[in-house]
């Protein structure tokens, strides 16, 4: 059949007006009048399809929402429709890949209010569908001879992330990259030879910072300061809610904080201190009540990071990648800071605590050398 633009905007105008009458039958026969002129574009299929789905035809719907999407893969009403259709035929691998597609198309999207509606729906429908999942494999690992309290503490990670429990981090330093170095959130401070004689100064290193705090916060400063045509959008920038008192900033000794506190100084040296042009860092840091320091990732991964818990009152806590502690006097926490992490005082004192750096196990003594002539470079040019 032959129309002309005319035409076909009247018979589509027609087929709006049946919608809203609540005659889906002559909808749609308005609107196929206009897709069978080869006059259609990616709305009047949408328009067909909503018809088809309204007259109880889910095969006429999924047909047109195909024409529809073979025009605009993104368009994510269509996308949403479509694994209705595929959820109502019992595909609901396919209903979940459409669904999740329309989700992250959405996300990038500002949407009218009845379309976010309909994401939240399909929201919905991935989170019961992967909970049912997430069940049934349960029931067979636990009906294989693994149930949960068998399983190997990897292995129940890889099941909290299949399971949208748990989210994949990785290592994302804002400076300098070193390849092919395990992924490791927490380190079992039991494997470090040299932990046990820091962990044993604990209660001298605890006396010489609560000597420094009778003078008050002498000497303690923000930890990010602001530079020059530096950006300030960092909440923390200046900000001495999470402050620094350092023996040693950057390789750079403070020989005054280093003389009063000296069993701090002889601690950290049994540890594999990175000694480059701008490491080791050594510093007392205090995070004050109520404080949040929020997410972020540090600088380069040769290195790990050492908390010695000091002074730790209660509902302090600190998160790397899906891991939440709370800090324990006398106890090291190790850990890889180029994985996002954030931490929190939600108490009413302060929480202070020794840190630290230390070379990655893993490097080679080769590897080291070869950091350190990187980061020496960098500073020469």
């Amino acid at each position: 059949m032959e129309l002309t633009n005319h035409d076909a905007e009247r018979y589509a105008r027609s087929g709006v007006q049946a919608l809203q009458n609540g005659s889906p039958a002559e909808a749609r026969r308005c609107f196929e009048v206009v897709t069978q002129s080869g006059r259609a574009n990616a709305q009047i299929w949408l328009l067909l399809a909503v018809a088809c789905r309204a007259d109880t035809d889910p095969v006429a719907e999924e047909a047109a929402l195909d024409r529809l999407l073979a025009l605009e893969p993104h368009a994510v009403r269509g996308l949403i429709m479509k694994g209705d259709c595929r959820a109502g035929a019992d595909d609901e691998r396919a209903a979940l890949r459409l669904y999740e597609m329309a989700i992250r198309i959405a996300a990038e999207q500002d949407l009218p209010d009845d379309l976010r509606v309909e994401v939240r729906r399909a929201e919905a429908w991935v989170t019961k569908f992967q909970q049912r999942v997430a069940e049934r494999r349960e029931a067979a690992l636990t009906a294989r001879g693994w149930p949960a309290d068998r399983r190997s503490r990897r292995f129940q990670q890889s099941i909290d992330i299949l399971a949208g429990r748990k989210r994949i981090f990785v290592q994302e330093p804002t400076g300098y990259y070193f390849p092919e170095l395990p992924q490791i959130q927490f380190y079992d401070r039991t494997l470090f030879d040299w932990a046990a004689t820091v962990e044993a100064a604990t209660a001298s290193i605890t006396a010489e910072l609560t000597a420094l705090l009778a003078d008050g916060l002498a000497g303690f400063r923000p930890y990010i300061q602001s530079e020059a045509n530096q950006s300030r959008a960092n909440p923390l920038l200046d900000n001495r809610d999470w402050s620094a008192l350092f023996l040693c900033e950057n390789g750079q000794r403070s020989d005054e904080v280093i003389a009063r506190c000296p069993a701090a100084w002889r601690a950290v040296q049994a540890a594999p201190l990175p000694l480059i042009a701008n490491s080791p860092t050594v510093m007392f840091s205090l995070l004050q009540a109520g404080a949040r320091i929020a997410p972020h990732t540090g600088t380069h991964n040769a290195r790990l990071i050492c908390h010695l818990p000091l002074i730790v009152p209660r509902d302090c806590r600190f998160r790397v990648g899906n891991d939440v502690r709370e800090w324990e006097a006398g106890k090291l926490i190790i850990f890889d800071d180029t994985i996002e992490h954030e931490a929190w005082n939600y108490s009413d004192e302060d929480r202070f605590v020794l840190i630290f750096d230390i070379w990655r196990p893993e490097l080679t003594a080769q590897e080291r050398e070869e950091v350190a002539a990187v980061f020496l470079g960098a500073l020469d040019g």
